[in-house]
């Protein structure tokens, strides 16, 4: 029995092996209460899959970027970028952003590539998914610089300190939470995920990765977008319902383009 409708506002439904099992994954989301999902792009070389699935898909929506990680594919110039989300399923622009944690070195490249997602997404009309690891500083830096807070966004998978939070929401960004906040060790996440004002608060999977527990160390999928909004609506002590409510309306509030399906 469906109780809550949640929104992933963040998996990969094109990495295997959520790919392969789409048709039982879609099932599997719906079953547990997951509306709709977000199908975030990471590179140009498979973005015809998540624009295939969210086309296929309409509790599906897609997103156009590169991530910051990516070193060996195509780099979008701002207007092929904005080209690319005039596609009426792209409800945003990303995942971009930086990251310091896997890749050392002047990363020089790393922040131009987010200058121009940001730039593209201020000219497009679109919120930004912003990445960020080991690079706080500059990632807010950067989004001043940008004027990134005409446009706002999502600062996706958040692991840093309230201080960053606060920033970023003075920008105008909304924060969200994946399954990293059921973590034992996240008691520090867990004090920021307290603080987020309700109308700033998103929830994600980024499945395949990073599943809640109990589930930690399984292949994640948006059905258990469930348990981080239980474990979030613990800390905030509200119920499920309204936890779900709240993400969900916060959600079609950032992602305006986003239609919403009824039941």
């Amino acid at each position: 029995m469906r109780t809550t409708t949640l929104v992933d506002s963040h998996c990969h439904l094109n990495f295997e092996p959520l790919r392969e099992q789409l048709p039982q994954v879609l099932q599997n989301a719906f079953n547990n209460g997951v509306g709709h999902m977000l199908c975030v792009a990471v590179n140009m070389e498979k973005l015809s899959e998540v624009l295939s699935i969210a086309r296929d898909n309409p509790r599906v929506f897609a997103s156009v970027g590169v991530h910051p990680d990516e070193q060996h594919g195509r780099d979008p110039s701002v207007d092929e970028i904005v080209q690319l989300a005039a596609e009426k399923k792209v409800v945003a622009i990303g995942e971009t952003g930086l990251d310091y944690y896997r890749i050392h070195g002047d990363m020089t490249w790393q922040q131009e590539r987010f200058r121009r997602h940001i730039r593209a997404a201020r000219a497009c009309g679109k919120p930004l998914i912003v990445h960020t690891r080991s690079a706080a500083a500059d990632t807010v830096r950067i989004l001043r610089e940008e004027q990134a807070d005409r446009i706002c966004g999502v600062m996706h998978c958040f692991t840093e300190d309230w201080e960053t939070a606060r920033q970023a929401l003075d920008l105008g960004f909304y924060i969200s939470f994946s399954g990293i906040v059921t973590f034992r060790s996240a008691d520090a996440l867990r004090d920021v995920a307290r603080r987020v004002p309700s109308d700033r608060l998103l929830i994600e999977t980024d499945a395949p990765y990073l599943a809640p527990v109990p589930y930690r160390g399984k292949t994640n999928e948006p059905a258990l977008v469930v348990h981080t909004a239980q474990a979030l609506a613990d800390l905030r002590e509200t119920s499920l319902a309204d936890l779900g409510a709240v993400t969900t309306r916060n959600f079609f509030a950032l992602f305006k383009t986003a239609s919403p399906i009824p039941d």
